[in-house]
């Protein structure tokens, strides 16, 4: 049998604060043993287990690896600006005049993360 990946753990600085962040994004929760201080917070969510663990270095590179959001029941714009609400920064504006097209973001330290168009905005640009 193969190996599952059980969730994506992520380095950070805060990881109560970065856990908090991505519950927001993803309409998922820290869990309840999980508080402001400690060195870890597992968040889960519809589909995904994200943890976020404290280390001392900081963020100096572009990430290898990223989240790519898809949202279900909003635009990707309307996406963009939510996410821009929860503490976000545009970094990439990839959107095309056609609909096509995504927005690179990063969460409050750094790491990328895009927002690509929804299943209902790809099923109008593929007609």
């Amino acid at each position: 049998m193969a190996s599952l990946v059980r969730h994506l753990t992520f380095d950070c600085s805060d990881a109560y604060r970065q856990g908090t962040f991505w519950a927001a994004i993803l309409g998922g929760k820290i869990a309840d043993d999980d508080f402001p201080g400690d060195p870890e917070a597992l968040v889960s969510a519809d589909g995904i287990t994200m943890l976020f663990v404290t280390v001392p270095e900081t963020k100096t590179v572009k990430n290898r690896v990223h989240v790519d959001l898809q949202p279900q029941d909003r635009t990707r714009d309307e996406e963009v600006e939510r996410v821009v609400a929860l503490g976000a920064e545009i970094v990439g504006d990839h959107r095309k005049p056609d609909g096509r097209g995504w927005v690179t973001l990063t969460d409050p330290e750094g790491n990328e993360f895009c927002v690509e168009c929804s299943t209902a905005e790809r099923e109008k640009i593929s007609n």
